[in-house]
């Protein structure tokens, strides 16, 4: 898929937030930073597919919800353990206040 998709309104993302989407039978991370970049990652940890979208979003980090691992959100390089494969990313951008995700 190369195409751009629509996957929600920047406002139904709180600053600092992650919102699940899922498309065509895959689950999706999208994140908000404080100064409104959006990312977009796989939604499932690599550790243990638990939904990181459930996680705290802090500066551009994701913590995952049952072990604590992270990662960052503009690369998804693991930066704690348990986690230590990185999280595959999609392009995202905002347009017209919607927030548009290439996913690949």
């Amino acid at each position: 898929m190369s195409d751009w998709i629509s996957a929600c309104d920047l406002s139904a993302i709180e600053q600092e937030g992650a919102l699940r989407f899922d498309h065509n039978g895959r689950t999706y991370a999208i994140y908000r930073s404080a100064t409104d970049e959006v990312f977009c990652s796989d939604g499932l940890c690599t550790h243990e597919a638990v939904h990181l979208a459930d996680g705290l979003v802090m500066d551009y980090e994701i913590e995952c919800p049952k072990h604590s691992g992270a990662f960052d959100i503009r690369t998804g390089d693991a930066l704690r353990l348990p986690a230590c494969k990185n999280l595959r990313m999609h392009d995202a951008r905002v347009e017209d206040g919607k927030v548009m995700v290439r996913l690949r």
